[in-house]
């Protein structure tokens, strides 16, 4: 009988907790895997801590739970939420004008916000996002994750490029000799030993990116008034925190389904990620949402399939700078740098941009997907990238469909027939009422609509004008051919909408 890891590697069955439990070298991968994403965590929080203008610690407790409640809550597997830079962004004005009390009163209602969203169905929203966005979105992530490691290599010591060389060569070579260990793992624990063995002391490292706590986390009420006018300061904040928050994890969570071949379930993810923010809210946290680039080491490069490399994630992440922070301190950021790069160039969907690609795809895929890049890129926020993407899809879709609209005319004696035949809705029927020849018509017009269907207002508004138009000349006019819904839709609106 072939094992629970042979089935997974054969048929792309990916294996559930207790399972992964029973089987030693399944757990084994999803502890290694744990503790990678817990290093690359490390550093990314404490950055992200410094844009919200909270102390390192807030940001490295944040993930702690984050990452702890969200295995339980969330709604896949594998998927890392930490304290994430675009939540970090929108929340920073609150930290710097109003202070860390009122920075978690928002939090916690961007927490209650997200599980509300997620009981109205605004999960469901995903299936709107076409494949050109989802492209864009992944290469634009790509780009940001390589982008971001470049102050790592800007004014810095030549052992540095060494360094990162190095971690590039582990990266792609260890994975052909086993890959019971995850490359990451190696390359931190090598590039760290050389460190301190050839005393490169200028190389920077985690500690000098802030201080790393010592102590565990407790709970905290903020020391805010519970008024209107403190709901109007935090309520936009918090609004805005949900919505990114929402989208990048539930954009994340596709993403891992593609790659996984599962399906999550997105409403639990989006009310797992509100609880996870509550629960961050009262130990004195900052917001998150699911962490793309983490999510990538640990589904990716290091193999986690399972909630256990999530939730050792967070309990990796306070082992390390609680209790082994001398030792995490000495990590240098060439090795991070290194893994992120790897994250980076494997993440990048490269078949998107082959020239014999780009030849056969529609032009408007192209550029809904450059639109999704550029945006993300320039404002440095995936959910901005993503609205826009769908907003420059829908209207290239509309003009698309709106071209597919054609309207043909015979003439039979005393009656002439026009045939529609595409969609007919606000951008194919506004130009309707021009395709008509009411001076040349005989007394009868016939309008076939058996291959069309009526979608919008502005449809039964463009048919009650050229029925008026024909009225106005003493011709009739015969509506034929309408389905039932078309026909119901039709006769609800029909001669109720005034003039325009």
């Amino acid at each position: 009988m072939s094992t629970v890891a042979e089935s997974a590697d054969r048929y792309r069955i990916e294996p559930t907790v207790l399972q992964a439990l029973r089987r030693p070298r399944l757990l084994t991968r999803e502890v290694l895997a744990g503790l990678v994403v817990a290093l690359a965590l490390i550093p990314e929080a404490i950055a992200f801590s410094v844009v919200a203008g909270v102390d390192p610690r807030v940001g490295l407790f944040s993930s702690f739970v984050l990452s702890v409640v969200i295995a339980f809550t969330g709604g896949g597997p594998a998927m890392i939420t930490a304290a994430a830079g675009a939540v970090a962004l929108v929340i920073a004005p609150v930290s710097r004008e109003y202070g860390a009390d009122y920075l978690i009163v928002t939090i916690a209602l961007a927490g209650v916000i997200q599980v509300v969203l997620a009981a109205l169905g605004v999960a469901r929203l995903m299936r709107f996002i076409p494949r050109s966005v989802m492209v864009g979105f992944v290469n634009a992530l790509a780009i940001l994750i390589f982008l971001s490691q470049v102050p790592q290599l800007v004014d810095v010591p030549w052992a540095v490029y060494v360094l990162v060389a190095a971690g590039l060569g582990i990266l792609f070579v260890w994975p052909r000799i086993t890959r019971a260990v995850p490359a990451p793992l190696i390359a931190i624990v090598l590039l760290t030993a050389a460190v301190v063995v050839f005393g490169l002391s200028a190389v920077p490292n985690v500690a000098d990116q802030g201080e790393l706590p010592r102590s565990l986390p407790g709970l905290l009420i903020p020391n805010v008034p519970l008024t209107g006018e403190t709901l109007q300061i935090v309520a936009p904040y918090a609004f805005a925190a949900a919505l990114v928050g929402l989208l990048e994890s539930l954009m994340t969570a596709k993403l891992v389904d593609d790659i996984t071949d599962t399906r999550s379930r997105k409403t639990r993810e989006a009310w797992g990620l509100g609880v996870a923010n509550l629960a961050s809210a009262f130990f004195g946290g900052t917001g998150g949402c699911a962490m793309i680039g983490q999510t990538m080491i640990n589904v990716k490069t290091s193999g986690g399939r399972t909630r256990i490399s999530t939730f050792l994630a967070g309990v990796w992440v306070l082992i390390l700078v609680v209790a082994l922070g001398d030792i995490v301190g000495l990590i240098p950021m060439a090795a991070l740098v290194a893994v992120m790069i790897l994250v980076s160039v494997s993440t990048f969907d490269w078949h998107s941009i082959r020239p014999s690609t780009l030849r056969r795809m529609p032009l408007s895929e192209t550029l809904v997907m450059l639109v999704t890049v550029v945006a993300t890129v320039w404002t440095h926020n995936l959910a901005i990238g993503v609205v826009l993407g769908v907003l420059a899809a829908m209207v290239l879709f509309a003009r698309r469909v709106a071209h597919f609209t054609t309207v043909s005319r015979t003439v039979d004696g005393d009656t002439a027939r026009y045939r529609v035949d595409g969609e007919l809705f606000f951008a194919s029927s506004n130009d309707l009422t021009t395709q008509f020849e009411y001076a040349a018509d005989p007394a009868h017009v016939v309008i076939d609509l058996s291959r069309t269907r009526v979608w919008d207002a502005s449809t039964v508004a463009a048919l009650d004008a050229i029925v008026t138009k024909y009225e106005q000349r003493g011709t009739t006019v015969e509506l034929e051919g309408m389905s039932d819904a078309s026909a119901s839709f039709h006769g609800r609106l029909s001669g109720g909408l005034g003039s325009p």
